[in-house]
């Protein structure tokens, strides 16, 4: 700089440097911008259109519901390029809020796959745990003081491993947890893929507690994606079934089973091989969070995008298929 300007006078050499002050101080503002909080409202399914998002999960934490998801990184992926999640709030499903990014797979250094794989949250006595897949590497678990995190590596090892899917041989079995805490307490992690497994949590949230063991019922054809609710005393088990996916659920009188086939819940998700839900209610009411390829210039079966319709029951406790619309939530 001081040769760059040897022969200029000092009020040009003092103005440049200023000017290249205010440069760097307006880099380091639009970065500030870009981990700042992004609002936006929702305009029918998908509902988020800024960025490609999959394999959602769902909380709800006082007046707001907390959406969690992977990030697809592209448009007209040819694989899954998914290197961090993303969170989400809203109030009233219309008004978002996307929170700076809570977690990245690099946050877990055993993560030899590097593939940030679908994942859920649930809230401890206080603290926030992150239950992720890895692809081959296992499944990881992510602690935090707040749902938008951000979360670090609460066991700097995988909870669990290929070994544990003792029924499975291919690389990719250990992957989809999703965790449940019943009435009584007491937390159950559900798992797989091709497989499904399930076992108990200890009260740390990092451990598990017993034997594991593998879900088996008649009529059930499981691909990934398991998730557990429960309503009026039922336990609902849903899944991915079939490929390309639909979501298919069954029922039972106790969380372990013996649950009863129950049909499908929705048909292929629109241009994409995978299917991946979350079911809960809020505000009274209960929704249906999927994915699907819908989001034009761009989406597909690697480059995915949330939606969320209604989810109905019959009054047998028997759930009415979802319909999956453009329109979204009204």
């Amino acid at each position: 700089m001081n040769a760059l300007f040897l022969n200029y006078p000092k009020q040009i050499v003092r103005f440049c440097l200023l000017a290249a002050s205010t440069l760097i101080t307006i880099n380091a503002s639009a970065q500030i911008k870009s981990d700042s909080l992004y609002r936006f409202k929702s305009n029918g399914n998908p509902i988020i259109k800024h960025k490609f998002t999959a394999d959602p999960a769902a909380i709800v934490k006082g007046d707001s519901l907390w959406l969690f998801t992977g990030v697809d990184f592209a448009a007209d992926q040819k694989g899954y390029k998914m290197k961090e999640w993303a969170a989400f709030s809203t109030t009233d499903l219309k008004n978002w809020v996307e929170h700076p990014v809570p977690m990245k797979i690099t946050d877990f250094s055993w993560a030899q796959s590097g593939a940030a794989y679908a994942g859920q949250v649930i809230e401890r006595n206080g603290k926030y745990y992150w239950y992720i897949s890895t692809n081959w590497s296992g499944i990881g678990v992510g602690v935090a003081d707040r749902p938008e995190g951000p979360y670090k590596d609460a066991l700097g090892k995988p909870m669990l491993t290929n070994k544990d899917c003792f029924a499975s041989t291919h690389s990719w079995a250990c992957i989809d947890p999703s965790v449940f805490i019943d009435d009584d307490g007491q937390a159950w992690l559900f798992w797989g893929n091709r497989e499904c497994y399930y076992v108990k949590l200890k009260p740390n949230m990092i451990e598990i507690d017993g034997e594991i063991k593998k879900m088996d019922f008649e009529g059930f054809k499981f691909t990934e994606a398991p998730w557990i609710h429960k309503r009026k005393g039922k336990y609902y088990l849903s899944y991915a079934t079939g490929f390309p996916e639909k979501i298919a659920y069954a029922m039972a009188d106790k969380i372990d089973g013996p649950y009863v086939y129950k049909g499908l819940l929705n048909e292929v998700a629109g241009n994409s091989n995978t299917n991946h839900q979350a079911i809960l209610e809020f505000k009274k009411k209960w929704y249906f969070i999927y994915h699907d390829g819908s989001l034009q210039n761009g989406g597909g079966s690697y480059s995915r995008s949330v939606a969320i319709d209604e989810l109905k029951y019959n009054a047998d406790g028997t759930i009415k298929r979802v319909l999956m619309t453009t329109e979204g939530l009204k």
